[in-house]
């Protein structure tokens, strides 16, 4: 099933749809979003991609990240991906949100205006097989030590949006 995402311009502003392989093989500027999910005891949730996923296949990265579909938003896209990926839903805040452009794997370059939400969440996870391959739980400390170690075992968007928010992050969870 072919999938559209929403281009935008550097403020954000919707100008228009394209194919999302197209998009991403382009590096053409869309909406995304990415959520952060917290236990009650400011562990993150991480999700290791599927192998078979289009792009950053095995890599690590936080609970959940996709695109609105033209027509659908925010709110209504972040709760959808959530359940679809990860089998559950939880109450979202808008935080922020970056742009940014990395280069991937398979001649790819993301390039979005990435929207970031955080939740709270100590429920059952049941994730979607053919999204995720293994969730865990762990510290910002010790996910701080492990991404300047292993940079690799993550995804671009990853890297930086905790890198960028680290510290907003341990506000939000009330550090």
């Amino acid at each position: 099933m072919n999938e559209n995402v929403i281009l935008v311009n550097e403020k954000g502003k919707a100008i228009g749809t394209e194919e999302k392989m197209k998009a991403h093989q382009k590096g053409q500027l869309h909406r995304a979003f990415s959520i952060f999910i917290f236990s009650m005891n400011g562990d993150m949730l991480l999700q290791r991609r599927a192998e078979e996923k289009y792009h950053s296949g095995g890599l690590w990265t936080n609970a959940c990240c996709s695109h609105p579909r033209p027509g659908e938003n925010l709110e209504q896209a972040t709760h959808r991906r959530l359940k679809e990926e990860l089998g559950f839903d939880c109450k979202l805040k808008k935080r922020t949100h970056f742009i940014y452009k990395a280069k991937l794997d398979h001649g790819l370059t993301e390039h979005e205006f990435d929207h970031v939400f955080i939740g709270r969440y100590d429920g059952k996870i049941s994730p979607n097989r053919d999204e995720v391959s293994d969730v865990r739980w762990v510290s910002l400390e010790a996910l701080g030590e492990e991404v300047n170690k292993s940079p690799n075992e993550f995804t671009e968007w990853f890297k930086i949006a905790f890198a960028k928010f680290f510290g907003s992050f341990k506000k939000a969870i009330g550090e």
